[in-house]
């Protein structure tokens, strides 16, 4: 992989993906990604935004190459993707949902945190990558002290932050965000998008936010894409899709919320 900065850190070229459903005579083909086109620029955001089956999840799986496409092409940092993800070991992160499901419950916040480290930068000594660790907590707004503690002993909105440490911890070009505020309350669902806004701010990573909450799209996204049942209908920046959405199906997005 090139270490020159791409024009685009995510590239989805026509691509579709469909799935099997059922058995025998009501078996049929769901087409989850339909001939599908968009780009993730560097320190940019695109919002992925379409109800529950729209095709959102399924973006996310191939954006990070956990789902091969039936057709099309997916570029990673300029590059197709690899045949073995571990060469985009530290370029290439994720904030999930629910902390829970990238945090160890059994392993302490600092050792969850400076795991990716232990793949991507083993040439740090182990002295510098707690250093990492603890410079990581501060800068999303928790006590390094922290470090010691265990998942369950914090509360919902500072394990989400952890999770926001963790994704950072290797300097990724690009993350991932799928439903990351979505269980939180909203006053903290409020801090941690202003917290993704500035730390994108200082690293310029590209980030593609899949949610189907439209408010918080609004405060974190550059640029918008609406799916609906698979199709990609609208792309537009974000401020011209909230003052005038063009299809229908956006229109009705809005009107709900």
């Amino acid at each position: 992989m090139t270490d020159v900065r791409p024009a685009h850190v995510l590239e989805i070229n026509n691509v579709s993906v469909t799935f099997k459903s059922g058995a025998g005579a009501s078996r049929r083909t769901i087409r989850a990604m339909n001939d599908i086109t968009l780009a993730v620029a560097p320190g940019e955001t695109l919002g992925l935004v379409g109800e529950s089956g729209s095709g959102k999840s399924t973006s996310a799986n191939v954006a990070l190459g956990l789902q091969k496409p039936d057709s099309g092409e997916v570029k990673i940092l300029g590059n197709p993707f690899p045949r073995r993800r571990r060469q985009l070991a530290g370029k290439l992160q994720a904030v999930l949902q629910h902390p829970a499901w990238s945090l160890n419950p059994r392993r302490k916040i600092g050792e969850s945190v400076r795991e990716p480290l232990t793949v991507s930068r083993r040439s740090l000594t182990r002295e510098a990558q707690h250093a990492r660790v603890r410079d990581l907590l501060d800068r999303v707004g928790l006590d390094p002290a922290l470090a010691e503690r265990y998942p369950h002993e914090l509360s919902g909105g500072q394990r989400q932050r952890v999770s926001v440490a963790r994704a950072l911890i290797t300097e990724p070009q690009f993350i991932v965000f799928d439903e990351a505020v979505s269980a939180l309350d909203v006053a903290v669902q409020a801090q941690i998008l202003q917290l993704i806004r500035t730390l994108q701010a200082d690293h310029q990573f590209g980030a593609l936010f899949i949610s189907h909450d439209l408010g918080a799209v609004k405060q974190v996204a550059d640029r918008v894409a609406v799916l609906f049942r698979g199709d990609l209908v609208e792309t537009a920046e974000t401020a011209e899709f909230f003052r005038a959405p063009q299809h229908e199906y956006s229109q009705r997005l809005l009107a709900a919320l």
